[in-house]
């Protein structure tokens, strides 16, 4: 599988290298069909986003094979990979994904995608069934990287606080239903048991 071909002004940043306490090894490299987890998503979401980088600590990820960068800010969380992602991407459109979403489809990334390039907001956030924002399942414009180094360096590390004042479309359960219905791809694996059930 190919992770740098452009396609269209899209690119994918998976984020790698948590601690992953709760889980008892690195959720990344878990096994998943015969490879690694992170290696798994690369590839459902490259035909739709065309180019896929991880953003973690090269030493732990480089023998993956994907382009990778190192968070731009420690100690600050999820959201220092995603500024890291937004400062390091050409592209317009991102999605910033978390690496323990076992479930993702394809037919998902490509409908996040195509709704962000209706325009008229900075970020695209899906709401899941249960009514939670999905910031690690979200499509971030370029433009949102100054506000979000603001926000890290005034001490914010919730993600979803840091994009209060950007103009955030929120995707709602019924107008992704037609693709998934049950919000599957929001599933993640915090701990082995919940890795086990997500396989069944």
């Amino acid at each position: 599988m190919c992770y740098d071909r452009a396609v269209r002004d899209r690119a994918a940043y998976i984020l790698v290298g948590g601690k992953s306490s709760r889980f008892g090894s690195d959720k990344a490299l878990i096994d998943i069909n015969g490879g690694p987890l992170a290696l798994h998503l690369a590839d459902v979401v490259s035909e739709a986003a065309g180019s896929v980088t991880l953003v973690g600590p090269s030493a732990r990820y480089e023998r993956l094979g994907l382009p990778i960068i190192p968070d731009t800010h420690q100690d600050a969380g999820p959201l220092a990979g995603i500024l890291a992602a937004l400062e390091h991407t050409s592209a317009s459109w991102n999605l910033i994904l978390a690496c323990d979403m076992p479930l993702l489809s394809a037919a998902f990334v490509e409908f996040l995608f195509t709704q962000a390039e209706m325009g008229g907001h900075q970020v695209l956030m899906p709401v899941s069934p249960a009514g939670g924002d999905e910031p690690l399942c979200a499509v971030y414009g370029n433009v949102a990287a100054t506000h979000i180094r603001r926000e890290i360096e005034k001490g914010t590390r919730k993600i979803t606080f840091a994009l209060d004042s950007l103009a955030v479309r929120r995707i709602l359960p019924s107008e992704y239903a037609h693709i998934d219905p049950a919000g599957k791809s929001f599933t993640n694996v915090n701990t082995i048991a919940q890795w086990e059930q997500s396989q069944q």
